[in-house]
């Protein structure tokens, strides 16, 4: 997996990422502190020519320098349980529902690292995995939180509530943001951008939530959404620096 520019190949270097191979341009006279770093662990580094670099891009955005990595290693859904119960926390976790929009998951994957979310879970099918375009976008956020990629959403939701954790399901049709309790283990489940959370799976959900909306424009993107109410978990949670 390629992982292009200066913040996400930082963040990639202070994480677990394996990387095998740094591509640097020779003309690139501000990055010795990451080659220094890339030193430290013994990467291999390749200067090459800025031509060479466009190349290689996929975001053609790689500020002069591009990372070869592992690809991306996702936890599971005990794991996250895991992070909360270390922490002595309440759970929450986010579910996305058929998400496919790589800019989108990586905007909710930064939300979700600001906020403290322990992890998101996402499906194997109709949906955008963690590659070069997320990790960007993302700003390093996926480096530092668990990504679980499950079969099937629903049987993910059923086997949380098993578990006694509290399933919200955003919605413009539901009980307002404020009017919720989110003090409890909670997932929240986000739905594609388009269609929003399919109904078989808003009906497994315990309860909907909505954001009151006051203008002419009646719909949020999934990513501002997913902020909105990650804070107000945050707010309700009584939760400080």
């Amino acid at each position: 997996m390629k992982i292009e520019g200066r913040n996400p190949i930082t963040e990639a270097l202070d994480s677990d990422i394996k990387i095998s191979r740094l591509y640097v341009s020779k003309t690139a006279h501000d990055l010795q502190p990451l080659i220094d770093k890339a030193k430290s662990k013994k990467i291999r580094i390749d200067f090459v020519d800025r031509a060479f670099l466009d190349k290689t891009s996929e975001s053609k955005r790689h500020q002069g320098i591009i990372a070869i990595s592992e690809e991306y290693g996702y936890s599971t859904i005990e794991d996250i349980q895991s992070l909360a119960k270390a922490k002595g926390e309440k759970l929450f976790v986010l579910i996305l529902d058929s998400i496919e929009d790589p800019h989108n998951l990586g905007s909710i994957i930064r939300v979700a690292e600001c906020a403290g979310a322990h992890g998101i879970i996402i499906p194997s099918r109709r949906s955008a995995s963690v590659n070069a375009t997320v990790l960007r976008t993302s700003a390093g956020a996926a480096n530092h939180v668990k990504v679980a990629m499950v079969g099937n959403i629903n049987d993910t939701i059923r086997k949380l509530k098993d578990d006694f954790v509290n399933v919200y399901c955003a919605d413009m049709q539901g009980t307002t943001l404020y009017d919720c309790h989110f003090d409890e283990d909670v997932a929240i489940v986000i739905g594609n951008e388009g269609e929003g959370v399919k109904s078989l799976t808003a009906k497994l959900c315990d309860h909907v939530v909505s954001i009151p909306q006051f203008g002419k424009v009646n719909s949020l993107n999934a990513s501002v959404a997913c902020g909105i109410i990650c804070y107000e978990v945050i707010r309700q949670r009584g939760k400080r620096v």
